[in-house]
């Protein structure tokens, strides 16, 4: 009789509790991975676990980016998770609703079209993507434009407001364009149009427009910036021309704004971007830059390639990824259609109006935001002689909540606000709840002793002579607190 052992691995055994096992007794590798495997029951619970300390997506009224779909797409989404969106000629499909893509949103700015003319634009992974590409297609021509006159092309700049998002900082620094920006003003924190046109001059690109503004969700007066560079530019035999960044108000300002002319309606809007994941109600990871026409977009840029099956062109900064975003977009263009779209922009318009409607009732604050824009709602406290508004933003994280406090960029600086993003998931209830959450945290401040009052009754019962001005008490604290965020956001080396 021939007697066998089973042999086994303590990697193989079925784990009847996780937390019962040795996988749950020691620290999960941080640096360095693990030498031996785990079951995936034990993997999935020790990293689900963690997770449950992140934030609520729902609750992050810091963010534009969408946190919910409809179940039907999230099907949809998982079940595309494994195509490369560059691998056109596999995926030929998934090509097609990319390009129907294009056109609809083309449509949707006002894109001059032939009846049976084809849209120019490309998805790409965010509007960040979609800038950088904006921007090489205007620094392209305006460089052979110079060439062709026999000028110095080596110096070119392009103009923004000091509000512009960090991605334009980004494409100056690393495709070396100087930025000349636009500073703001106290209570004016958007590009003056006028300011603009004046740093204009022979080696701009182009000037770069914001269609809600990151800070209070303004709108951009781009009518007016047109027609002050079409005199200039009619005045100097120049053709600087507008880029116009909706990253936010692409898919909000053509359905309840739709007799604000901003997009291709004016002749020197040459290109547009605008960020699907954000208004256009799909997941993290799509944006879309359109541009005019043919002529805007310059060939050398466009690479060809064969060695995915067939001729490919492309004009992107990444190479691959996922087909998923580029599928969710198209489901919610023929979903919601003109209709779907409007109501709920409108409806996020009006939950807008509710948040703001109950912090003005509690007399503590200053509405920055405008009701004209993209509906958020940026406020600032009335009085900073004891608390300010990082304290009402750390405090408001205990109730779930994650709203950010952020400084103005120069030259308001010293202004400090708070922001809250409306989303399509940010419905009425939550936004009576976080007023009544805001009251709470206000409640909780005013029994704390405030810090200025007590540092200034200090000198005083020293007998110091106290000669700061509110402004200067209040720019203090800003410096304060920035720092002491900055601080706690420091990650061990890494970006």
């Amino acid at each position: 009789m021939v007697l066998s052992r089973t042999v086994h691995s303590e990697s193989d055994v079925s784990l009847h509790s996780t937390f019962a096992s040795r996988y749950v007794r020691t620290s999960l590798p941080r640096f360095k991975m693990p030498e031996e495997s785990i079951p995936k029951e034990a993997a999935y619970q020790i990293i689900n676990d963690e997770l449950m300390l992140d934030g609520n997506p729902r609750l992050n009224l810091a963010s534009f980016v969408t946190t919910w779909m409809e179940p039907e797409c999230d099907k949809l989404m998982m079940a595309a998770i494994n195509k490369n969106y560059v691998d056109m000629d596999e995926y030929p499909v998934t090509t097609e609703l990319q390009n129907r893509c294009v056109n609809m949103i083309a449509h949707l700015f006002n894109a001059p079209l032939g009846d049976e003319e084809t849209a120019v634009g490309v998805g790409t992974v965010g509007s960040s993507e979609a800038i950088m590409l904006a921007g090489l297609a205007f620094k392209r021509k305006w460089q052979n434009k110079m060439r062709a006159l026999g000028k110095p092309c080596d110096k070119p700049n392009i103009v923004t407001g000091a509000n512009v998002q960090v991605c334009w900082e980004k494409f100056a620094r690393y495709f070396e364009v100087e930025l000349k920006e636009v500073k703001l003003s106290e209570g004016y924190y958007v590009m003056d149009p006028d300011k603009a046109v004046e740093m204009v001059d022979e080696n701009t690109i182009c000037v770069a427009a914001i269609l809600g503004s990151t800070l209070n969700g303004e709108f951009e007066d781009v009518k007016r910036l047109n027609d002050l560079l079409v005199k200039k530019n009619a005045e100097t035999g120049w053709d600087t021309p507008i880029h116009v960044d909706a990253a936010s108000g692409g898919f909000i300002a053509p359905f309840i704004y739709p007799e604000l002319e901003w997009d291709f309606r004016l002749p020197l809007v040459k290109s547009i971007n605008v960020s699907g994941h954000k208004y256009g109600l799909v997941y993290a990871g799509v944006g879309w830059v359109i541009w005019r026409n043919k002529e805007d977009l310059p060939d050398e840029l466009i690479f060809h390639i064969n060695y995915l099956g067939a001729d490919q062109p492309t004009f992107t900064l990444n190479f691959s990824k996922g087909s998923n975003q580029i599928i969710a977009q198209y489901y919610q263009l023929i979903r919601l259609g003109f209709e779907g779209y409007k109501n709920i922009m409108e409806n996020c318009q009006e939950n807008a109006m509710v948040l703001k409607e109950g912090l003005e009732k509690t007399g503590r604050f200053n509405i920055v935001s405008k009701d004209h824009g993209v509906p958020l709602v940026a406020f600032s406290l009335k009085d900073h002689s004891q608390h300010n508004e990082f304290e009402i933003s750390d405090m408001l994280r205990r109730f779930g909540w994650i709203v950010p406090a952020y400084t103005m960029p120069p030259d308001a600086q010293h202004i400090t606000v708070l922001r809250v993003v409306i989303r399509e998931d940010f419905s009425r209830t939550l936004a009576e709840r976080l007023v009544s959450d805001i009251v709470k945290v206000l409640h909780e401040l005013d029994t704390l002793p405030g810090k200025v009052t007590a540092k200034i009754e200090i000198h005083e019962e020293k007998g110091l002579e106290v000669k700061q001005t509110e402004l200067e008490v209040q720019r203090k604290i800003t410096e304060f607190w920035r720092k002491f965020v900055a601080n706690k956001k420091k990650t061990n080396g890494v970006c």
